[in-house]
């Protein structure tokens, strides 16, 4: 077994990997429950999360081209504050959240093809856990080509949803809209923040990434616009067209906006959420795995962790593990809980990441990639403060 990963990822598969685990990482599935919450507001829900995403990502953005390593926070935790068991619990939290978030996509995703293909949703849970599992142990390169072109269907499905939406009569509740319910709000901002998941991930795939010093940085960056621009648009065409109740209910809010845009069957917008959540799942299953390979780097209990398949030249007990546990997770837990757990525990290590930056940046100012000074403190109060919201908002 070999202790390197293989190194042939460039910037455009990155980016569209990016924009993939984003993209499939909820919006087809949690735009009802962040507009059930917030209503006609919601659009507002994912512009806020945005805003809190934008100074982690350059923090992140920076850190990956200090410290192209898999299992890149713990290594940046590591280096930047020096407390080897903070950066082995922040792996861990990263295991769990892409583990938890994979399974809150696969779940999703389920719920759209059970919807027009007539098979059993725990047969459908397991067939397609297996499938994408086997796909990640295949290889780094083969996984990201996949997950681009399910990118290039979600993006189109999502952009024909916002065509219909922005076109259909609006519904009262936009024409005449109630002030914003702030409890309310801060939960969708959560579930938003969720859907945003995904640049944190890209780091994980530094050793697999050519120059990744010069192109994580941009693809970070790249596709967290890419996708900001998608869900504002997306979200506003949403509660445009559907009224907040129904959307709030439904397990397929995206093809609910299509039925009541066209008064037409949304089943091959139902695939193309597969698809979505395949992507999803694929990505963050692919993330968790290089993660325990990370940590078996320095961490010695995480050592039966750091072997690549001599010809796949992918992590397999870690990849094994990982989508074992996706599967079972998705069959006993639902969709809104799932993503909930996965955002508080993603704020909490950006938070410690935004922490081990400035703590960095002290030790050594140069980097072939800087963010301002003031950048990773306004990481680290935006996630604080974002916690903080969302815990008295579910709690309201």
């Amino acid at each position: 077994m070999a202790e390197e990963l293989k190194r042939q990822l460039g910037l455009g598969l990155l980016i569209a990997y990016g924009v993939g685990i984003m993209v499939g990482a909820g919006i087809y599935v949690l735009v009802g429950a962040a507009a059930g919450a917030a209503g006609v507001w919601a659009p507002l829900a994912f512009l806020l999360a945005g805003l809190v995403s934008v100074p982690t990502a350059l923090s992140f953005a920076e850190l990956s081209s200090r410290i192209p390593e898999a299992a890149g926070d713990s290594s940046y935790v590591e280096f930047g504050l020096h407390r080897h068991g903070l950066a082995v619990f922040v792996g861990w939290i990263n295991v769990v959240a892409g583990t938890v978030a994979s399974a809150a996509v696969l779940r999703g995703g389920v719920g759209y093809l059970v919807s027009v293909v007539p098979i059993g949703f725990e047969v459908a849970v397991i067939g397609l856990g297996v499938g994408l599992t086997l796909i990640a142990l295949v290889g780094a390169l083969e996984s990201l080509v996949f997950a681009a072109l399910m990118t290039v269907a979600e993006v189109l499905g999502l952009l024909m949803v916002s065509w219909v939406g922005f076109a259909a009569e609006p519904v009262a509740g936009w024409t005449a809209p109630a002030a914003p319910e702030w409890s309310g709000v801060a939960v969708a901002s959560l579930f938003a923040f969720f859907a945003f998941i995904g640049f944190d991930d890209l780091v994980n795939m530094a050793e697999e990434t050519r120059r990744p010093e010069r192109n994580m940085p941009r693809a970070i960056l790249i596709a967290l616009a890419i996708t900001a621009v998608l869900y504002m648009t997306v979200s506003t065409a949403a509660v445009r067209s559907v009224d907040r109740e129904l959307l709030g209910a439904s397990e397929r809010p995206l093809a609910l906006v299509w039925e009541t845009a066209t008064g037409r069957s949304a089943a091959f917008l139902s695939m193309i959420a597969v698809a979505a959540a395949l992507n999803g799942v694929l990505a963050q299953i692919v993330m968790a795995a290089r993660v325990l390979f990370g940590l078996g780097k320095r961490s010695p209990g995480f050592r039966l962790f750091r072997h690549a398949h001599p010809r796949f030249g992918t992590p397999v007990l870690a990849t094994v593990i990982i989508g074992v546990v996706v599967i079972a997770s998705a069959l006993t837990m639902p969709v809104a809980a799932l993503a909930e757990i996965t955002s508080l525990a993603l704020l909490i290590v950006f938070a410690i990441v935004n922490s081990a930056l400035i703590g960095l940046k002290r030790q050594v100012p140069e980097a072939p990639f800087r963010a301002p000074a003031y950048v990773p403190w306004l990481g680290l109060f935006g996630c604080i403060a974002a916690f903080a919201a969302a815990l008295a908002g579910g709690g309201a």
